[in-house]
């Protein structure tokens, strides 16, 4: 089965955004009376401030009416509101009922479920739904975000549940061994992963990795990395991406600006990566930039202590790290951060609030979900996080979910799913190996 062609548009320019009204009109010689024999000249018609078409695709999904009404919708938001549009919880158990009512009473985006949450395919189902239903009885009529690590490999969380595809790193030996063809295979993968975890009811997923392997001194990414290739991981990567939104799903880029270089795991401490910026630029870089340019709608923030950029601060809370992503490389979608429940960053003094003050629109997996939802809104009330930076990012946040349910609704999950998911994973592992 090929997959439905791409329609998304070409990234709009930031400045065909801001097209602005601050333009200063030419200065004129004021008229007198000596010059009365001048012939009479019509005022010049000034020309109409060019206006950006409300359908139009924004460069990372959504239109941007879609992103107008999200700006619109927060505007009348509460802090309490607005602190948990931008938290992606963290849960215990397996109750369907009890993480409905978190998402209820705490407004939140939604969650993230783990292995740790799942007990078969008939929970899976009921609490995929019993988030949604949350969101909706909070009065939000726009998806939530309910998220899923099923990238393939080791690093899968619906294992049993949903098809195993091989580790990432089969998709850049399948395009390295046959071009446009594994570049299709891989596309497949994508898609048929997409459409799989969006027949559970999940609306995200936190694939693909884009980081790029350093090999064995590299213990943490490993086979979940593409390549040791930049060329060959930004090949699969923007492949991946292209799959995931043909198959209505939010895909994340993960971990910018790459974790493939560094020589600890962040999920025990802080990895300090001495790279310097040219090394980063020509090493991690490549993928992301080529995620972007493939309409990526969100990327993942790593928890790195990048001494050329922000030493000694993790990258998920330095705004130097968001600036190199949305100033250097252009993006415009929606932050999100990795989990803050990981050892790089649970003893920060809280991560939740510096890291949106840094940049990130979507706060991962804090320790405690509902304690980082409470100090979020005094955070607002304070003007600890100024209201704007919050609007900005739960409208980011608001505007993709709005994407999501639109293109989902576009694009039913095939019948056959379960079957394309089988044929996609032997595919792309034959390609591979």
């Amino acid at each position: 089965m090929r997959l439905p062609l791409l329609t998304t548009a070409t990234a709009l320019t930031a400045g065909a955004l801001l097209i602005g009204g601050c333009a200063t009109a030419p200065e004129t010689e004021a008229p007198t009376t000596a010059r009365t024999s001048s012939p009479s000249v019509e005022p010049e018609t000034p020309e109409p401030t060019p206006t950006t078409d409300p359908d139009t695709p924004l460069g990372w999904g959504p239109t941007a009416g879609e992103l107008e009404d999200a700006q619109a919708l927060v505007a009348g938001w509460t802090p309490e509101q607005l602190a948990g549009q931008v938290i992606v919880g963290r849960y215990h158990g397996t109750d369907p009922a009890t993480v409905a009512a978190m998402v209820r009473d705490h407004h939140l985006a939604g969650m993230s479920v783990t292995s740790g949450n799942i007990l078969d395919e008939a929970q899976v189902r009921a609490t995929t739904a019993a988030i949604s239903d949350a969101v909706a009885a909070d009065g939000r009529d726009f998806p939530a975000v309910i998220g899923v690590d099923q990238e393939g490999g080791y690093v899968s969380h619906l294992r049993g549940i949903a098809t195993e595809f091989p580790a990432f790193d089969a998709a850049g030996a399948a395009i390295t061994a046959d071009g446009p063809t594994g570049r299709e295979v891989v596309r497949q993968a994508a898609y048929a992963t997409g459409m799989e975890v969006r027949d559970l009811g999940f609306t995200w997923v936190f694939a693909p990795v884009a980081d790029v392997t350093i090999g064995a001194a590299d213990p943490t990414i490993g086979t979940r990395s593409p390549s040791e290739d930049p060329a060959v991981a930004a090949k699969a990567t923007a492949t991946a991406v292209r799959g995931y939104d043909a198959a209505a799903i939010v895909s994340t880029v993960k971990h910018f600006p790459g974790h493939g270089a560094a020589t600890s795991d962040s999920h025990e401490t802080l990895p300090v990566l001495d790279s310097t910026l040219e090394e980063i630029r020509s090493h991690d870089l490549p993928p992301f930039e080529a995620a972007i340019a493939s309409h990526a709608p969100a990327v993942m923030m790593s928890h790195l202590d990048l001494t050329a950029i922000a030493p000694g601060v993790p990258a998920s809370l330095a705004p130097e790290v968001y600036d190199l992503l949305r100033d250097d490389l252009g993006f415009e979608g929606v932050t999100i951060t990795d989990s803050l429940g990981m050892g790089a960053v649970a003893a920060s003094y809280k991560p939740a609030v510096a890291a949106l003050n840094a940049g990130a629109d979507l706060l991962l997996m804090p320790v405690d979900t509902v304690e980082t939802h409470r100090v979020l809104t005094q955070a607002i009330n304070d003007g600890d996080v100024t209201r704007e930076r919050a609007e900005e990012a739960a409208a980011r946040v608001v505007a993709l979910q709005m994407w999501q349910g639109r293109t989902a609704d576009a694009s039913p999950v095939p019948a056959d799913v379960s079957t394309l998911a089988s044929e996609a994973s032997a595919a792309l592992g034959s390609a591979a190996y």
